[in-house]
């Protein structure tokens, strides 16, 4: 098995937020298929991986717009995604949720709505209308609070190449629920 390309870094790639968040990306969203897009752009290189420095919003929300620009600046066959890692702040879920809203407010101000999109990982990751422990919520679960901004065009394009996209969520639901307490510990850690 050929190891991935190197990807995009703007922090040093072996630092422990980032380590952990590629360990993660590797071995539950990859590893266990949560995302089948993921592994195309993992193995060519195509993620930048950002560690946040900040320790109050208002930093992150800096380092956000930054990062949007980046993206939207960047060639999609160099970058096309970015996993921003927050591990300084911003660790009560709730907190982070209402952090989306800014961030959403910061890709509309930009005018990068419909160019760009940013999805959402934590390590208490909850869905609306699940318990803490159901074990779907999994899919959601990273080691730090992750934010990550996507190109529209590549989703788009994802998705219409893999048959039935509609069905990821309940397959990973699945998957997720077939895991014994024992696997679920050794692929996410305390946050399974």
């Amino acid at each position: 098995m050929s190891s991935p390309a190197p990807s995009t870094s703007a922090s040093a790639p072996g630092s422990g937020a980032l380590a952990d968040t590629r360990a993660w990306l590797e071995q539950a969203v990859i590893g266990l298929n949560l995302c089948p897009f993921a592994k195309a752009v993992h193995s060519k290189g195509q993620i930048r991986w950002v560690e946040s420095q900040a320790t109050q919003p208002r930093e992150l929300l800096g380092e956000l717009v930054a990062e949007l620009k980046t993206l939207a600046a960047a060639d999609p066959e160099a970058i096309d995604t970015t996993l921003l890692v927050c591990p300084g702040l911003l660790h009560d879920f709730l907190e982070f949720n209402d952090f989306l809203d800014v961030a959403e407010g910061a890709l509309e101000d930009l005018g990068l709505e419909g160019q760009l999109q940013i999805a959402s990982f934590h390590p208490h990751f909850q869905f609306d209308g699940t318990e803490p422990d159901d074990a779907g919520n999994l899919s959601n679960r990273s080691p730090h609070p992750t934010l990550h901004l996507l190109r529209e065009d590549s989703v788009e394009r994802a998705v219409a190449a893999f048959p039935e996209a509609e069905a990821i969520f309940e397959r990973n639901i699945e998957t997720l629920e077939a895991m014994t307490p024992a696997q679920r510990r050794a692929v996410f850690g305390d946050r399974g």
